[in-house]
């Protein structure tokens, strides 16, 4: 199965009560990661990262040197433990346990950070798989390359309260929690143009019980009930704070068809499928609304575009950035690009690229450079996304099975950008720091105008 792993720090009972001090509570902290860009699918056999540290914060703002962050995993200053993101996951969907569940004071926990060890530091390491490294990953060639770090190593990745389920991880005086840090490593890999990979970190976090934490089903194609013999995207979305789904974890059906996304954190999801066979055959986008953690979502069937040349479209553009303090100067920022689609009149979704796209199945993420080619005063990439461009169909999930009705407004799509800056663990950078390209008509088979996103006020 397409199982989700999780690093787990500690073992507890999810949401029990257990005998702790005054006004505080315990909790045990996971770490897991969907496998969408692993070989022979993806390109990477194995993505090793060493832990030294994860730490929370009540302070949604405290800064890297706040004296109040609390240290999840002291534990790990000197064992830090080093984690196949990719490796296999055991039948409660963990991957590792890395302590005892530590006693801290009760409170709702606004920013988490975790913190890699430095690429030099290896003397620590037990098994170390990288050699040489840290961190690193291998290619499925067979070839080990080392996965470049920044702020990952010091101030650590941060995931901040708009990524954390609920704005916060709120834990009461007397409870034991489990709290899932889930790594989308398949987005959080650039391949940069040295030939060498650095990490750009993209995690979200949540309580998660370590039983009933998973969601579910199967991907069939509507005209022959059978599994589909090529690459389906399964993504796990909810709304942002304008309404927006967001992909919160991703993951592929396995040969079977089947998908299940575990841990979990409680709460109600949408599930947004794309899918594409081994003969070129794209599908159209699928959307299960009101998907509660614990639910079968039974089988879903996808309809495939009559045509392999008009089954998907690809929508062309470029994002520049410009230095906030001399607007006559260039700078460079990573940017996250994601293809967004209204597929009803109040529901508008992240649809992941169709599989054949050389970018990021779910999103895609670059880094914009000096180029000749790059506007007056700019860094510059160009970006070509691949999307689907079928009529989407919808339905609102029900236990007995869902109804799917395509919708009445035809397929079309915004390029939606994020900028963060360059090797900061995941820092927001320009003003604004999200960027929207006119909503686009996919033209199928045929490249679209180029759309660009102009970041201004970068750091």
């Amino acid at each position: 199965m397409a199982l989700t792993g999780a690093i787990v720090v500690g073992c507890s009972s999810g949401g029990s009560s257990t005998t702790t001090s005054s006004g505080t509570a315990k909790v045990s902290v996971m770490l897991s990661d969907p496998s969408t860009c692993m070989a022979p699918n993806g390109p990477y056999q194995h993505v090793y990262v060493t832990v030294t540290d994860i730490k929370a914060n009540t302070n949604a703002t405290a800064g890297d040197g706040d004296s109040s962050w609390v240290d999840l995993t002291p534990s790990l200053a000197g064992a830090p433990q080093q984690i196949d993101l990719l490796g296999l996951a055991n039948n409660q969907c963990f991957l590792a346990t890395l302590g005892d569940a530590l006693e801290l004071q009760a409170g709702n926990y606004q920013q988490i950070r975790v913190i890699l060890a430095d690429n030099s530091a290896t003397s620590n390491i037990k098994n170390n798989a990288c050699t040489s490294s840290a961190n690193c990953l291998v290619l499925s060639d067979g070839s080990t390359h080392t996965l470049q770090l920044s702020s990952e190593s010091k101030t650590g990745i941060k995931i901040p309260s708009g990524q954390i389920e609920g704005g916060g991880f709120n834990i009461a005086a007397g409870q034991t929690k489990d709290l899932d840090i889930d790594f989308n490593t398949c987005v959080s890999i650039v391949e940069q143009g040295n030939g060498q990979y650095r990490l750009k970190p993209v995690l979200h976090a949540g309580e998660v019980s370590t039983t009933s934490s998973s969601i579910n089903g199967t991907v069939v194609d509507s005209a022959t009930n059978k599994q589909i013999d090529g690459e389906v995207t399964v993504a796990l979305e909810q709304p942002d704070s304008s309404g927006i789904d967001r992909v919160f974890m991703s993951t592929l059906t396995d040969a079977s068809g089947h998908f299940v996304f575990c841990p979990l954190p409680q709460g109600t999801y949408d599930v947004v499928i794309v899918g594409q066979n081994t003969s070129g055959v794209v599908y159209s986008p699928t959307v299960v609304t009101g998907v509660s953690t614990g639910s079968a979502v039974s089988t879903v069937a996808l309809h495939a575009l009559p045509v392999v040349s008009v089954g998907s479209a690809t929508l062309q553009g470029q994002v520049t950035s410009q230095n906030a303090a001399n607007p006559a100067a260039a700078t460079g920022i990573d940017a996250q690009l994601s293809t967004l689609e209204a597929v009803s009149s109040t529901l508008t979704v992240t649809v992941p690229l169709v599989p054949s796209t050389t970018q990021s199945s779910v999103v895609a993420a670059i880094t914009t450079a000096s180029n000749s080619a790059c506007p007056t005063n700019t860094d510059c990439a160009n970006y070509s996304l691949s999307v689907s461009a079928g009529a989407p169909f919808v339905g609102a999930f029900a236990a007995g099975g869902t109804t799917l009705t395509q919708s009445t407004l035809p397929a079309s799509y915004t390029v939606d950008g994020i900028a963060f800056v360059p090797s900061s663990g995941g820092t927001l950078d320009c003003s604004p720091n999200e960027l929207k390209a006119t909503a686009v008509m996919p033209a199928p088979g045929a490249p679209l105008p180029v759309s660009t996103l102009a970041f201004a006020g970068c750091q």
